[in-house]
């Protein structure tokens, strides 16, 4: 019975998010098609609703810890949801994506993303998808703010192995700036598919930032351990069963 109220709860939550999105993206579109510090608005808007309205209707709440960096750098994060998505971009002052390219043609999300300068990438085309991430960020080197990358390329359930892909290391020496690595938990409350919203205490952690200078090896190998390491321990602390991994 408990299940079955918190499912109904949930799906509440989801239908009246997904109806908020136009809705808040239509009331920002003239700020957003003015300027990027109006689509930077519209979006954070739509972050802050989704956190509080997550509070209340399924007693899902969410946290940010360590320090959100400012300025001109890279950020490799541990990807599980749509969750982490908006908790990372609510904290920032001026954050981009790279995303997937698919993402453009959906309706209001394509046009926030390109506004506030997400950077599409062709997933399907390994090789040529990373010469095209690093031109494109290169060009946009002039646009000042904090760039994010999903370190594994995709959203990545709790407790499930996936490799980290070269990509963000090819960025990580192209660019030459600090790298702050980002884990999760959000994906115990909040799964990468499906409709239930498990109350509790969802969390994305910003640590300590990754030096420039690296070498890429060098550079891979510390990002998984100490994104893996922290995403654990947050996992441990919601009650996952990390050391029961499939």
């Amino acid at each position: 019975m408990r299940y079955a109220v918190q499912w109904l709860r949930s799906l509440i939550f989801v239908g009246q998010m997904y109806v908020m999105l136009p809705v808040v993206g239509l009331l920002y579109m003239p700020a957003a098609i003015l300027s990027r510090k109006g689509a930077v608005r519209g979006c954070k808007a739509y972050c802050r609703w989704v956190r509080w309205s997550a509070r209340w209707m399924v007693g899902l709440r969410t946290e940010v810890r360590g320090t959100p960096p400012e300025g001109q750098v890279l950020i490799a994060s541990k990807h599980q949801s749509f969750l982490d998505i908006l908790l990372i971009y609510s904290e920032l002052p001026a954050g981009r994506f790279i995303m997937k390219r698919e993402i453009l043609w959906t309706p209001v999300i394509g046009l926030y993303g390109m506004r506030i300068g997400c950077i599409p990438v062709n997933r399907g085309k390994r090789g040529a998808a990373i010469k095209k991430m690093v031109q494109d960020v290169a060009r946009g080197a002039q646009k000042p703010g904090q760039l994010i990358i999903y370190a594994q390329g995709t959203r990545v359930a709790p407790g499930v192995k996936a490799p980290y892909k070269i990509g963000v290391g090819v960025l990580y020496e192209q660019m030459g700036v600090t790298c702050v690595p980002a884990a999760t938990n959000v994906g115990v409350f909040w799964p990468k598919r499906g409709i239930y919203r498990k109350p509790g205490l969802a969390v994305v952690e910003f640590l300590e930032p990754i030096e420039a200078g690296l070498g890429k090896e060098v550079f891979m190998t510390r990002l998984e351990e100490e994104v893996e390491t922290a995403s654990d321990a947050l996992l441990r602390e919601a009650g996952f069963p990390v050391d029961e991994r499939v």
